[in-house]
């Protein structure tokens, strides 16, 4: 039985070390969020939730940040919102 308990034990702590290993802090450089503040770009409209790690449709047009090709932005629903241009998921909404 006390066995049972530890794998038990051992199978939750495991389990929830995985879960925390899959959250990632993306560290964004301050350029970056200054660039797209300044941008006048007109606001593409999204159905649904826009949270990070959320994946834009191809019908969103993703605009480049000179010199940062890791980072694209997009306005969505008046919101400014960084942008992995290889994968198309949100990295951070900044506004």
């Amino acid at each position: 039985m006390k066995k049972l308990i530890m794998s038990a034990v051992s199978l939750f702590l495991a389990l929830g070390g995985a879960a925390n290993a899959q959250t990632t802090t993306v560290t964004v450089p301050g350029e970056v969020r200054t660039y797209v503040l300044e941008q006048k770009t007109p606001s593409a409209t999204f159905e649904g939730d826009l949270a990070v790690g959320t994946a834009l449709p191809e019908t969103v047009e993703i605009h480049t940040i000179p010199d940062q090709p890791d980072y694209g932005y997009v306005i969505v629903n008046d919101k400014r919102v960084l942008v992995n241009p290889k994968t198309r998921t949100v990295v951070e909404i900044i506004q």
